[in-house]
């Protein structure tokens, strides 16, 4: 074999760098949801309304049309009590996706069914949106969703079949 060869046959990815990716990926997406839930908890004994008001206005949204009229009614119909709830389960589903993140990187076979149970639940309702309105991000959102599912799934499968 020729040095250059011999140097390219020597490099190879690890076989877990997919799954440490997804890891990522939930480890991101349990940060997200954890700094919303601070965001909500920090709305807590504030005026709601006027928040959403301000950032509908900082972002150069019309109050008065379709969405942020919505956003800024459901901000009107906070109550601390709501606030503390939502906090509560951002907070919940941000443990999840910790737990979850930490088995993949961690490579621990339960993390990967885990990881396949909990893409999976989301796929009919993706599915639903799809059907009931069709969009370029939601069909990136189901294509994502489904491709790190068909991942994690073939990596359990084919590290199941080596251990047989």
């Amino acid at each position: 074999m020729s040095p250059s060869i011999e140097r390219v046959a020597k490099f190879r990815l690890p076989a877990n760098l997919g799954v440490r990716g997804v890891a990522i990926i939930e480890g991101a997406k349990g940060l997200l949801v954890l700094l919303v839930g601070f965001g909500l908890m920090s709305l807590v004994h504030h005026n709601v309304e006027r928040f959403a008001v301000g950032v509908v206005r900082h972002i150069h949204l019309n109050p008065a049309s379709h969405y942020p009229r919505i956003f800024i009614e459901v901000a009107a119909s906070a109550t601390d009590a709501r606030l503390w709830f939502l906090a509560l389960a951002a907070l919940l589903y941000a443990a999840v996706r910790f737990i979850e993140a930490y088995g993949l990187w961690c490579q621990r076979h339960w993390a990967e069914v885990f990881a396949v149970i909990t893409g999976a639940i989301y796929l009919p309702v993706e599915i639903y949106e799809l059907i009931e309105r069709l969009s370029s991000v939601r069909i990136v959102i189901f294509a994502a969703n489904s491709l790190i599912v068909a991942y994690v799934s073939f990596t359990w499968w084919q590290r199941n079949c080596r251990e047989r």
